[in-house]
């Protein structure tokens, strides 16, 4: 079986401020609306689709790899969102977030 592309998914009880704090991450927008409770966001090859299910609410991880960790801390303190401090691990440095419904939400920069 060939594959395209992945779409991470994670589930929010209101995705009107789901969508606010993710299109802080993003810098932009949502890409599309596919249908009634549900937005995508592309990056590379794949993307996010985040979506109104409240019972699944804040039981999710989706991981970002980024180039430039620090810069994206600054970035996403300057946008308002509680930032944590950048944290070593064996091959990255991550960056641990928690959306508005307790999502994890990762940015990893791997080492050179």
């Amino acid at each position: 079986m060939p594959i395209a592309a992945i779409y991470a998914n994670l589930s929010c009880k209101a995705l009107p401020d789901a969508a606010r704090w993710f299109a802080a991450v993003f810098g932009r927008e949502a890409d599309r609306r596919p249908m009634e409770g549900l937005l995508e966001w592309d990056c590379g090859d794949g993307g996010l689709q985040l979506f109104q299910k409240p019972e699944d609410a804040g039981r999710g991880t989706l991981t970002l790899i980024v180039e430039d960790i620090r810069a994206e801390r600054d970035r996403l303190a300057a946008a308002g969102l509680a930032v944590g401090e950048i944290e070593a691990a064996d091959y990255t440095s991550i960056l641990r977030l928690r959306d508005p419904d307790g999502n994890l939400v990762v940015l990893a920069q791997p080492h050179a």
